[in-house]
């Protein structure tokens, strides 16, 4: 029998609120992001390690507030004049002049500043006189690690989506081996996918033994 091939086509990126998984690692941010426009001082910050949604979270919101997007090396303070604005991973580094003046903009009627980062911005540096200050009053709302619910929730989309229905073992053995992060659980998913294809198998627990066991971190030692 030939073999299937499969037509591996990147897509970009749809940040749709509907495809975002609650659950308690995001709670808070869910929560705290529904109370715009009432930020303290119109701002917040979506603080969380890499690969927990908040780029996700933070494109939904700037969708449904018609924010604007902001370079976040060269930011355009008078496209977020009178406007909600958005910065992401400005603890990459953010020029500090304007950053001061976008937190102090985003006070004023009409504005409002969400920034991303994987650090609290009392961990930002801080160069310009008075902006220490302004870092340590921004209000934080926390991502947490997904936890198992969010995990399992994502691995079953993103084999949905593949149109792949794995034995119901894969998801307990996955879930306590596999990076606790949303992008590896894309990652392990288009693996598995190749794997079964290339292998002419389903994906089970073998298969995504066999996928696993060139990652040290994630290796099986029992049966």
């Amino acid at each position: 029998m030939v073999r299937q091939l499969r037509l591996s086509l990147e897509r970009p990126a749809a940040y749709n609120r509907d495809d975002f998984q609650a659950g308690a690692a995001n709670a808070q941010a869910l929560a705290t992001l529904a109370t715009w426009p009432n930020w303290h001082g119109g701002c917040l910050v979506l603080v969380g390690p890499e690969g927990v949604g908040k780029t996700h979270l933070a494109r939904v919101w700037a969708a449904e507030t018609g924010a604007a997007m902001l370079e976040r090396l060269t930011p355009d303070l008078a496209a977020a004049a009178g406007r909600p604005a958005l910065i992401e991973d400005v603890d990459r580094g953010a020029p500090a002049e304007a950053l001061f003046h976008l937190i102090n903009m985003a006070a004023r009627e009409g504005a409002s500043l969400l920034l991303t980062a994987r650090t609290p911005p009392a961990a930002w540096p801080a160069e310009v006189p008075d902006l220490r200050s302004r870092l340590n009053a921004l209000p934080v709302a926390e991502i947490q690690e997904p936890d198992d619910e969010i995990l399992e929730a994502v691995l079953r989309k993103f084999f949905r989506q593949r149109s792949i229905r794995p034995t119901k073992d894969v998801y307990p053995y996955l879930l306590r081996r596999m990076e606790r992060s949303i992008p590896y659980a894309r990652e392990i998913v288009m693996r598995l996918d190749e794997a079964a294809d290339a292998a002419g198998r389903p994906v089970s627990r073998a298969l995504a033994r066999s996928v696993l066991e060139g990652d040290n971190q994630n290796l099986d030692l029992f049966p």
